[in-house]
């Protein structure tokens, strides 16, 4: 199975199943002598690991991260950094009853059809759990980039939309209810509507905005390695993703060229920030922000006619322990890819210098 290393020069690549004894990855390329804060590394796995609400998913996992190498007395050595995640609380028996059967919309048909083999246990290498080994590679690539801020928020659920622009919003309230919504109000409405879904045994999509900021000017090649080509990728490559848009996005496709371009300041900023902090790929200073649009959760709680592998048209019903809207998990997952995509092209840009 090829795909599972991301970067260039900071890389990460990821190993394990949902249903097996670890996950875990091996970061390459990390500078030596950064000063990591451990604690500031278990605090990026609690942001995303389960059980951390009524409005997520219940399976109960510590998420504990243990370092095999690349690190001594608490600094990189710039050799390769090798950790694990030990699974403590799979129930496996949970998903006996799609061993022959496809779920809708899950990667079960298509992960059988090339390869003829797959771990139908919660998902085996598909599953969402991998996204953990991104968390950490993301929390010791936010520590590289100590001057960058990198804030992702919950911005809707459903059809329930957070009005306001990123600049009005206090990003130190992120964290202050299960949603990750920075508005109270909107937040509020938020969990409401999830809580009514989940009732339902349904489950709804949303959206997250992430929003970085103090990004150098430079970062970024101008043809198929663009800044935001390989944001897109980066955020493409997370379980549930439908869409992804940075800018002004679509809304720029209904406005005229005097509408959109960002006109100069004398000391090279713009007055206005369409362009999302990057033109012609490399970014130039201005805040870099995008949005991306996850999908409802495949499994839900009511019954479906499916595919089994036999051909047949069945009935199925999920089972087990999911999330009813994934968005306030996926928070910490934004924040950790957008940070490897910065220290990867920060390397990139500090070599092409030398």
């Amino acid at each position: 199975m090829a795909g599972n290393t991301f970067g260039k020069l900071f890389k990460l690549t990821t190993f394990g199943e949902s249903h097996g004894e670890a996950i875990g990855g091996i970061i390459d390329g990390c500078p030596a002598g950064l000063e990591l804060n451990f604690d500031a590394i278990q605090n990026e796995m609690n942001r995303r690991k389960p059980g951390q609400s009524e409005i997520v998913t219940q399976r109960k996992e510590p998420d504990t991260v243990e370092f095999y190498s690349g690190i001594f007395e608490g600094k990189t050595t710039g050799t390769p950094i090798g950790f694990v995640i030990k699974n403590t609380n799979q129930k496996s028996k949970d998903y006996s009853h799609i061993k022959d059967v496809y779920r809708p919309s899950h990667a079960d048909y298509t992960y059988e059809k090339k390869y003829g083999v797959r771990d139908y246990r919660g998902g085996g290498r598909s599953s969402a759990r991998e996204t953990a080994c991104r968390v950490v590679a993301g929390a010791i690539a936010k520590q590289l980039l100590s001057t960058i801020k990198i804030n992702a928020f919950t911005s809707s659920v459903g059809d329930i939309f957070l009005e306001k622009s990123y600049q009005d919003l206090d990003f130190s309230n992120t964290e202050n209810n299960a949603i990750r919504c920075p508005d109270k109000d909107t937040a509020e409405l938020m969990i409401s509507k999830i809580k009514e879904i989940r009732k339902e045994g349904d489950t709804i999509g949303g959206t997250v905005t992430c929003v970085l900021q103090n990004v150098p000017v430079g970062l970024g090649e101008p043809v198929f390695d663009k800044l935001h080509a390989e944001l897109g990728k980066a955020m493409l490559s997370i379980n549930a993703v439908k869409g992804f848009e940075y800018g002004s996005g679509f809304c720029g496709a209904r406005m005229k060229g005097s509408e959109h371009n960002d006109l100069f300041n004398d000391d090279g900023s713009t007055k206005t920030n369409l362009s999302g902090g990057i033109q012609g790929g490399i970014s130039n200073g201005m805040d870099v922000y995008f949005r991306v649009a996850f999908k409802p959760v495949a499994t839900i709680i009511q019954k479906q006619d499916t595919l089994d592998s036999s051909g047949n048209i069945v009935e199925m019903q999920g089972k087990g322990r999911h999330d009813p809207c994934v968005v306030p998990r996926a928070i910490p997952i934004v924040e950790a890819m957008a940070a490897l995509v910065l220290a990867d092209y920060m390397l990139l840009d500090k070599v092409s210098r030398l």
